[in-house]
């Protein structure tokens, strides 16, 4: 089960991907007991903390150590395009219990600027993320790609970005449901034949490197999404859900206007929605709808994949957290 926690509606950015750009009049918004209340009732495995821009919040690390349960659990993964972070946020939000950062990222040069509508947002990301990868060799910093008919060309591109950064990085899906804008949707025999060679790569670059988070298994389902237009048999409400700002339910953050009170009313509320669209694929899904034995397979690769799970006993605790790869369309 992961819950992603969305603490704000607003955000600093403007992506072309999403629906949730600008700064919004918030009111009523979830207090620290309502958050520590969620994550006992749904005991969640992950948590993300997202939005909008979860960074807007002066209380995150608050939130996290609200969410936190006795044992660690939720593994608690931070969302965040990174305009405002800086290195005094990163330590305090790692220290208050943030176990991935999770880095929106589009283009390895200066186009991520435009497609996010923020001046200067790659050259800050360029310093930034390699400075605090050389300082704290953590490892808990994972750029994140939500591949477009704009973007997925730079697959390769973004590989050797996040290597020369230092970072890992995982793909998802652009799902149109956000903005209905078809034309970033990845089609055609011309396009898919690219992205196929592409997906060859990224399997076999990953199996002698770390820096690709996706197992096989997920980018041969990424691929299937846009080759077959859709991919059904959604979980939505079962193996995830989103808690808003407000304290209501959404069972998928693509209708945000399906709202409901618990985890059981969205399971039953949301049913006929669930079984009738196909429409995303995006890595909240992919990371938790995988059968209970590749779960269990990816999650042992994963604990000794990742550079962070360094002794024996961080490998153990990792196997218990599920391998997502979260992204900004998620």
């Amino acid at each position: 089960m992961c819950v992603s926690f969305e603490v704000t509606h607003s955000c600093v950015a403007d992506c072309r991907h999403c629906d949730k750009g600008g700064i919004k009049h918030e009111s009523g918004l979830m207090g620290l007991d309502d958050y520590h209340r969620y994550s006992r009732q749904l005991k969640p495995g992950v948590s993300q903390m997202s939005g909008g821009e979860p960074l807007l919040r002066r209380d995150l690390e608050d939130i996290i150590r609200a969410v936190k349960r006795p044992g660690g659990l939720p593994m608690v993964v931070v969302v965040s395009n990174w305009w405002l972070m800086t290195e005094q946020r990163y330590v305090s939000l790692e220290n208050a219990g943030t176990s991935l950062f999770s880095v929106s990222l589009d283009f390895p040069d200066d186009r991520h600027d435009e497609f996010r509508a923020v001046p200067g947002l790659f050259a800050k990301m360029n310093e930034i993320i390699p400075y605090l990868v050389r300082k704290y060799g953590h490892h808990n910093i994972l750029l994140n790609c939500a591949l477009t008919r704009a973007n997925f060309a730079e697959i390769p591109s973004l590989v050797a970005k996040a290597e020369q950064w230092g970072a890992q990085i995982s793909f998802s899906a652009y799902s149109p449901l956000r903005t209905k804008d078809l034309s970033l949707c990845i089609d055609g025999p011309e396009h898919l034949a690219l992205l196929r060679r592409h997906v060859d790569y990224l399997k076999v670059h990953r199996r002698h490197s770390r820096t690709v988070l996706n197992s096989e298994y997920i980018l041969e389902q990424t691929y299937r999404f846009f080759a077959q237009g859709g991919m059904n048999g959604c979980q939505a409400g079962r193996r995830f859900l989103v808690v808003r700002p407000d304290g209501l339910i959404n069972a998928c953050s693509m209708f945000p206007e399906l709202t409901y009170l618990s985890r059981r009313e969205a399971v039953h509320g949301f049913g006929p929605t669930r079984h009738s669209c196909d429409q995303c694929y995006v890595s909240i899904r992919a990371g938790t709808e995988r059968p209970l034995g590749r779960l269990i397979q990816e999650n042992v690769a994963l604990a000794f994949r990742m550079p962070g799970y360094s002794t024996a006993r961080q490998r153990v605790e990792g196997l218990a957290q599920p391998a997502v790869s979260p992204a900004p369309n998620d």
